[in-house]
């Protein structure tokens, strides 16, 4: 992909899961789950986490005990903050390195590029597990596929 598109295609990406974290949530409002509810609490969390690495703000606890009312309006403020970060990134802002401190305290440096990619992946994994968790419950679990969600026209 050429650097014209990467931020078109990272745009697309963070709105795939923003809609992938609504509907997880959406699924686990039928009954209590705690383990399903503390993982999306962590994706929220670690969102916000990788966005304030990237804009300057503070550090925040990355397994937060969040009930699934304060995780949507999370989800919510995320959308907008990641819209907002992204329409004002110039392309070539996508390869500048960031140096941050992990929550084991150890420092690396990544591009914009490949933390807004990991965003995404990391949601995936843990929604991932939430649909298990959801399913050994005797439930069914939301249909969260990248490829669902853009043949259904979603993202």
């Amino acid at each position: 992909m050429g650097a014209s598109g990467r931020k078109q295609e990272l745009e697309r990406l963070l709105a795939y899961d923003d809609w992938a974290n609504r509907e997880t949530l959406a699924s686990l409002r039928g009954g209590a789950l705690p383990a399903a509810c503390k993982r999306l609490a962590h994706i929220v969390a670690a969102e916000w986490t990788w966005f304030h690495r990237l804009t300057g703000g503070p550090r925040v606890e990355v397994w937060p005990e969040l009930d699934l009312d304060a995780c949507a309006r999370e989800i919510a403020e995320l959308k907008g903050r990641w819209r907002e970060f992204l329409s004002t990134l110039a392309e070539e802002k996508l390869d500048r390195k960031v140096a941050y401190t992990n929550t084991k305290g150890r420092a690396f440096e990544s591009t914009v590029g490949e933390i807004l990619v990991h965003v995404v992946l990391h949601g995936a994994y843990h929604r991932g597990q939430v649909a298990a968790d959801v399913r050994a419950h005797g439930r069914e679990p939301a249909y969260t596929d990248f490829i669902h969600a853009t043949r259904e026209e979603f993202v």
